[in-house]
């Protein structure tokens, strides 16, 4: 089986670290804003990655968990954590994607492969792992994302809006180059900025690969409108996020 070529550090080359475990039913449910329901199993998805976005780095970690819309399967986001401010606002204000500011380090020495991700100061995720060879390729297959496109009403009327929630449906195919699983530990830590080792605590874990991916086509669009007085108590959030927060920022502990 071949590897991936191209020019040494051509960021096109990058793979996506590709990390998945399992929590509680209850926790994926109260993440859930009312009208997207939870999937068939209460999976977390992480991926930590670095792309051309358009043509500088990015590096980030986006987190989902699995969720329906309509009956169709697919994820709900929860967050993008990246490194440049550019595709922050554009992101959130066209598309309802939950871009948020973070650092992270992600690289891959040999068979080692490390990722740590941290936001205000506070880590929240690391990863160390080893990769142990390539598996073979999945077939092509299409992922749907759930995002949430919405606007409060200007001077924070109590359950106004100027845009009302809508789901933003992002359906992409995928085809894969190449994929290697890794054997690794997974640690999740305290953070009230990204509170996904208390509100997603692991339960069991998955596994992880690292995922040359092709694009095979993507759209982004603008679906079905979910209850205003209903998304209510899920209008404030953290930062671009979607972690549950008051007036952009964490709960108070």
């Amino acid at each position: 089986m071949s590897t991936p070529q191209g020019s040494p550090g051509d960021i096109r080359n990058w793979p996506i670290l590709k990390i998945d475990y399992r929590t509680d039913t209850d926790k994926v449910a109260a993440l859930l804003p009312p009208g997207i329901e939870p999937g068939a199993e209460p999976n977390v998805h992480l991926s930590i990655y670095n792309v051309p976005v358009p043509d500088v780095p990015e590096y980030g970690i986006f987190m989902t968990i699995d969720a329906d819309y309509r009956g169709i399967p697919g994820m709900y986001t929860l967050g993008y954590g990246i490194d440049q401010e550019s595709a922050i606002f554009i992101s959130r204000d066209m598309n309802g994607q939950p871009k948020y500011p973070c650092e992270i380090d992600y690289y891959r020495l040999g068979e080692s492969v490390t990722a740590r991700c941290t936001h205000q100061g506070y880590t929240f995720l690391e990863f160390e792992g080893r990769s142990t060879g390539p598996t073979e390729n999945p077939p092509d297959h299409e992922e749907n994302e759930w995002w949430i496109k919405v606007s409060r009403a200007v001077g924070g009327a109590e359950k106004a809006y100027d845009f009302p929630p809508h789901v933003v449906r992002v359906r992409s195919t995928y085809a894969t180059t190449h994929v290697e699983n890794v054997e690794g530990d997974l640690r999740l830590l305290p953070s009230r900025w990204d509170p996904i080792a208390s509100l997603l605590p692991v339960r069991e874990y998955l596994g992880a690969r690292l995922w040359w991916s092709q694009f095979l086509g993507r759209e982004i669009t603008l679906e079905g409108a979910l209850d205003p007085d209903a998304y209510w108590p899920f209008v404030d959030t953290i930062g671009g996020s979607r972690w549950p927060g008051v007036m952009g920022g964490p709960k108070q502990s």
